[in-house]
């Protein structure tokens, strides 16, 4: 009677309060990942292929398991992708040249505290968030390729 009793008790409450805390180093499950960063566990999939460095654990029948490093690397590709207005390309280059660190230390660093000192360019009046982004992302392109083609003139 009393087990019944404890059912209904757990039952009634929130499923956060039900939820049994983990350790902070213990594998989480794709919908763990998801709802702690609030993005979809179909974007979470999406970039495991754009992004070789997030790697998790699958185990039978294809459940992910992502390991505390893994949920850190996301973590720094949201803030760079949704806060800090990079693109894919942008993030993969990042994680190209310098590696995993540079892109947790990016995402870190607020960009108006990484803008050089001196003069800001005025954005065009009208471009919108959207606009911004694609131009931005064009901008890394074009500066990977001169990088690219000055390290192919040395």
């Amino acid at each position: 009677m009393a087990e019944a009793r404890n059912s209904a008790a757990l039952a009634s409450q929130p499923a956060e309060a039900r939820r049994v805390r983990k350790s902070k180093s213990a594998f989480r499950t794709i919908s763990e990942v998801a709802e702690s960063l609030d993005v979809p566990q179909h974007v979470l999939r999406f970039w495991e292929t754009k992004f070789s460095q997030v790697r998790p654990m699958k185990r039978g029948g294809g459940r992910r398991y992502y390991r505390p490093e893994d949920i850190d690397l996301l973590r720094s590709i949201r803030n760079l992708l949704y806060d800090e207005g990079y693109t894919i390309k942008g993030v993969q280059k990042l994680l190209r040249d310098g590696g995993v660190r540079s892109v947790r230390d990016s995402a870190e660093t607020p960009v108006a505290a990484a803008a050089p000192k001196g003069p800001v360019p005025v954005a065009e009046p009208g471009l919108s968030a959207t606009q911004a982004r694609e131009v931005r992302g064009l901008l890394d392109d074009l500066t990977a390729l001169r990088d690219r083609l000055r390290s192919l003139a040395h």
